[in-house]
């Protein structure tokens, strides 16, 4: 992929209807990786395409940057957020998807690269501990059990996740080559 030098950060949200429930999922990603060459757009090598009519153009500046580029590939962070209910389980192998939106962006994963993948689920609410002088909403002393609702791995749901998971991780990284937030 082609990144600027310096770290930026884009962001992507889907949001589809399964089954009577509305799900979001947002990536934020911050990178500082790739190489120009490899930068691939609807599985277009436009990297290579523009790396050939910049060739003739090159600088030394540009030779240097290029030199340096080749000796450390940069890292990559990709933050998955959702409201879907998923267990801890569901919400790594989520985060493993992003992966896929890396690959079809050109991202390989190299030896020296840094890629760090998180994802977290807001669909589960815990009480927030409130004292006052007359009230303690929730005894801190006293384990509460939570009801916990997850989808089923085997609804379509999850799998809709996990496509989503990669298109929006891929949209969100030509968001930070395109629109990028400092």
């Amino acid at each position: 992929m082609l990144h600027p030098p310096i770290r930026q950060y884009g962001d992507n949200i889907i949001r589809y209807r399964q089954q009577e429930k509305n799900y979001t999922l947002s990536a934020l990603v911050q990178a500082n990786y790739g190489k120009p060459d490899a930068l691939r757009i609807g599985n277009v090598p436009i990297g290579r395409l523009l790396q050939e009519d910049q060739d003739a153009q090159k600088t030394a500046a540009l030779k240097e940057l290029e030199k340096e580029k080749n000796r450390k590939d940069g890292s990559i962070i990709v933050i998955l957020a959702t409201d879907a209910p998923l267990h801890p389980l569901q919400l790594q192998r989520l985060a493993k998807r992003a992966t896929s939106g890396l690959s079809r962006a050109g991202g390989v994963g190299y030896n020296p690269s840094g890629d760090i993948f998180l994802a977290f689920s807001t669909a589960t609410k815990i009480p927030v501990q409130t004292v006052t002088a007359n009230n303690r909403s929730v005894d801190p002393f006293k384990p509460t059990p939570l009801d916990v609702q997850v989808l089923d791995d085997q609804t379509i749901r999850v799998n809709a996740l996990f496509e989503a998971a990669a298109d929006t991780t891929e949209k969100a990284i030509y968001n930070t080559l395109c629109m990028p937030r400092p």
